[in-house]
């Protein structure tokens, strides 16, 4: 035991945080972002751009933008991400002459991107293992070279980031499919890909059917997997008006949030001035981590229960008898399955007592309108596809779809992710999609499904794929199982990122590496035709312009679109599409995203000039459903997620985290200001109970060992993460918490949720042992990893 643990002292970097989220706590934070990236004064005049009518899209989360009637739109982390891209810092040629890419790669990941803005298109050079300046036209002809030479198009993958505009994944989509390929890895396919597979079967649209004017209207919410303190804060209003009129918000998530329990309004003087707060959460149920099917399975028995017990009764039913036989498949054989199933299974599997799945099934039914809504604690589990079909079932039961108030609301993260997939951005896209892709362009589209990001991983490690371009996003650090991605994209022919800031992708250094900086949302994009809006679609549907306005970092920077535009020029010629007419006028892209989708997209360009934007339809939320039967359709789910884990005392379920000074993989400081740590990511979360049953105390350096049949990597040694600081914390018996990217190591590219292929990120089966005692266990977790295989 260390002197600090017999004293009684917390671990250095873990301080208690008693603070409401929001608040002055928030207020502190933005004017710290602002000083650190150095723009206090040019920052501020930014900010208040952020999600205005005449201004640019917030480059953070998808959460919808009110009616402005605030002089600021904008939450902590949205702020952060702002500052973050509109940093006076520069990453210029120089930097590169005192920084060789060996050295650069031992450094972490939040100072990569600290230095700054990239400032010119950069090429790696071998011989010196540094990065040099290259002209445009160079880069395309080396990127053109090199694709044209493959034996095969589907060689090449297509990576891309929820931040590309509309416009840019619209081009992009058009240039890889005219070069012949469906290879579409993208950053949705890692977080609400589940949605995407999962809602289109049940609903027919993988798309939310909520507005955001529906919580004004709802008298029950129920908040499960996610975290919108940190991950969507904007939200936070949203839910602070519902509780203050008296809405039930009944939250179900394995770590308390503090943005859950209490929320303080920046925007409020009289709660800033009383240093008062709201409370948010009517009911927390902490569940077990992986636990989420089991309890909406739970409340699903429960609430057929209730129904059961009223027709015995003769009373009125729970159930919504006429919805369910005018609008759906499949009841009967629900609830043939919920009645079967075990109480004291959906306990141990939820790790929630049965009266706590009654008490929601109860309140569920009292509400007249109900929303659920759910983040990628729902999603990334090897269950994920059927977790979301479950929040399905529990809303078609009281016709909780397609009516005011009520409804699915899937909490998207970045600010385009669901744009991108809108505008055809799909390793399996819709035949009619490609049918009108043909028409309107002239030329025959490939037809094969593409792959996925963990299908692109393991085509690049197998050599089956020899080129990779991002649009965007930090990939290798973002996929599971980082050590086969890092040897991926280093074993390539090409690995190209376009981006705004260095990060750990770009120094995988294929034969051919690229960097290619862009303009970032704040920025001025003008072209030919002059100034250039984009667009961006968020959670609900919404689409709506976004136009940047500071002067760009580098006279070098292009846009995205425009830097695609160059690369399929190279590549494909400008027989069947002009480029350059295209970037000159990004109206004439959205000219033709209607052309090619005419039901969503419909006057794209003059409705893009009411106040606001437009929705695009979702036909689920008028109970219009386009599911193959034409109606929607319940989808029983027999089983609990690797039940066979709950057997074995040993193996703790761990989540991974993102902290509250960070998104995605951007890591903007290394606190994590609501959960009480400070200065420090190397920490494990996990139950006071379950440390001293591994006969632990908190502050003790421990490994993390992955368990079960994922526990070993590709060469047969077994997946580890080592060093990390325990730390008491309020999560239920059996499960542990660590922040994300750095326990991928953890995260087999193989556990996966079938349907969609999201890894399980929020569910990963780990032993831990006392620092430095992973290797002495090696023998036993290869014995182990091996049966898993056999099994």
């Amino acid at each position: 035991m260390s002197e600090q643990q017999a004293n009684g002292e917390r671990p250095e970097g873990i301080e208690p945080y008693d603070e409401p989220a929001g608040g002055w706590g928030a207020l502190r934070a933005v004017a710290a972002a602002l000083k650190r990236q150095q723009i206090v004064m040019q920052g501020a005049r930014t900010l208040l751009k952020t999600n205005q009518p005449d201004g640019f899209d917030c480059p953070g989360c998808a959460w919808p933008d009110p009616a402005h009637t605030s002089s600021f739109e904008f939450c902590e982390n949205g702020a952060k991400a702002v500052t973050w891209e509109s940093t006076a810092k520069r990453v210029a040629p120089d930097f590169f002459d005192a920084h060789p890419v060996a050295e650069l790669w031992t450094r972490d990941d939040h100072w990569l991107e600290d230095q700054g803005r990239l400032t010119h298109p950069l090429r790696y050079d071998a011989a010196t293992d540094r990065f040099r300046p290259v002209a445009w036209d160079e880069a395309f002809a080396i990127i053109a070279r090199t694709l044209k030479a493959l034996p095969d198009p589907n060689m090449a993958e297509f990576y891309t980031s929820g931040r590309a505009s509309n416009e840019a994944a619209f081009m992009y989509q058009l240039f890889v499919r005219l070069y012949g390929t469906n290879n579409f890895p993208d950053c949705s396919n890692m977080c609400h890909e589940p949605t995407s597979v999962g809602l289109p079967h049940a609903i027919g649209v993988g798309k939310g059917t909520v507005t955001l004017e529906d919580f004004d209207h709802c008298d029950v919410i129920i908040s499960i997997g996610h975290n919108p303190g940190t991950n969507h804060p904007r939200m936070m209003s949203t839910l602070r008006a519902a509780a203050r009129r008296g809405v039930p918000i009944v939250v179900i998530n394995p770590l308390r949030e503090r943005a859950l329990e209490r929320f303080e309004a920046p925007q409020n003087p009289v709660e800033m001035a009383t240093f008062s707060a709201t409370r948010i959460a009517s009911t927390y149920f902490q569940v077990r981590v992986g636990g989420d099917a089991a309890v909406l399975k739970g409340v699903i028995k429960a609430l057929i229960a209730l129904d059961d017990a009223a027709v015995a009764a003769g009373r009125a039913r729970v159930l919504d008898v006429d919805f369910i036989a005018a609008h759906t498949n499949g009841y009967e054989a629900l609830a043939a399955d919920a009645r079967a199933v075990a109480w004291e299974a959906l306990e141990r599997a939820s790790g929630l007592p049965r009266a706590a799945m009654e008490y929601v099934a109860e309140l569920y039914a009292k509400g007249r309108a109900v929303i659920i809504c759910y983040g990628m604690g729902i999603t990334q589990h090897s269950t994920g596809t059927a977790n979301v079909q479950q929040m399905a079932n529990l809303l078609l039961l009281r016709g909780n779809i397609g009516r005011p108030g009520a409804g699915i609301a899937p909490l998207r993260g970045h600010s385009n992710v669901q744009g991108d997939r809108t505008v055809g951005i799909s390793e399996m896209p819709p035949a009619a999609f490609l049918d009108k892709l043909a028409e309107v362009f002239g030329f025959t589209p490939p037809r094969a499904h593409g792959h996925s990001v963990v299908e692109a991983i393991a085509a690049m490690r197998d050599g089956r794929a020899r080129a990779l371009i991002s649009l965007g996003g930090n990939l290798a650090m973002a996929a599971p199982d980082p050590e086969t991605c890092f040897r991926a994209i280093r074993g390539l022919d090409l690995n190209v990122t376009i981006a705004t800031k260095l990060n750990r992708t770009q120094l995988l250094t294929a034969r051919e590496t690229l960097i290619l900086p862009c303009l970032g949302r704040t920025e001025q994009d003008m072209q030919a035709g002059g100034p250039q809006s984009v667009t961006v679609e968020d959670s609900m549907s919404m689409v709506h312009a976004s136009r940047g306005f500071l002067t760009p970092a580098s006279p070098e920077l292009r846009s995205e679109t425009a830097i695609i535009a160059g690369i399929a020029k190279a590549t494909v010629g400008a027989s069947v599409v002009d480029w350059d007419w295209y970037v000159a006028d990004y109206s004439r892209i959205r000219d033709k995203i209607e052309a090619v989708l005419p039901d969503q997209f419909r006057d794209f360009n003059a409705r893009l000039r009411q106040p606001g934007g437009f929705r695009l339809p979702i036909p689920a939320g008028e109970r219009v459903w386009k599911t193959p039967s034409g109606r929607a359709e319940f989808h029983v789910f027999p089983g609990i997620e690797e039940d066979e884990m709950l057997d074995d005392p040993s193996i703790l379920r761990l989540s991974t985290l993102r902290a509250h000074d960070q998104y995605n993989t951007t890591i903007y400081n290394l606190d994590d200001r609501y959960r009480g740590v400070f200065g420090r990511r190397d920490v494990l979360l996990m139950n006071p109970a379950d440390i001293a049953a591994h006969g632990l105390a908190e502050g003790a350096v421990v490994d993390l060992l992955a368990a079960g049949a994922h526990a070993l990597r590709d060469d047969g040694t077994p997946r580890r993460l080592c060093g990390l600081t325990l730390v008491a914390y309020a999560i239920p018996r059996g499960c542990c918490g660590a922040y994300y990217p750095e326990a991928q190591p953890l995260v087999a590219l193989e556990h996966i949720d079938g349907p969609s292929k999201t890894p399980s990120y929020k569910s990963v089966p780990v032993r831990v042992v006392p620092g430095g005692q992973a290797s002495v266990l090696d023998v036993e977790v290869r014995r182990e990893g091996v049966a898993g295989r056999v099994a």
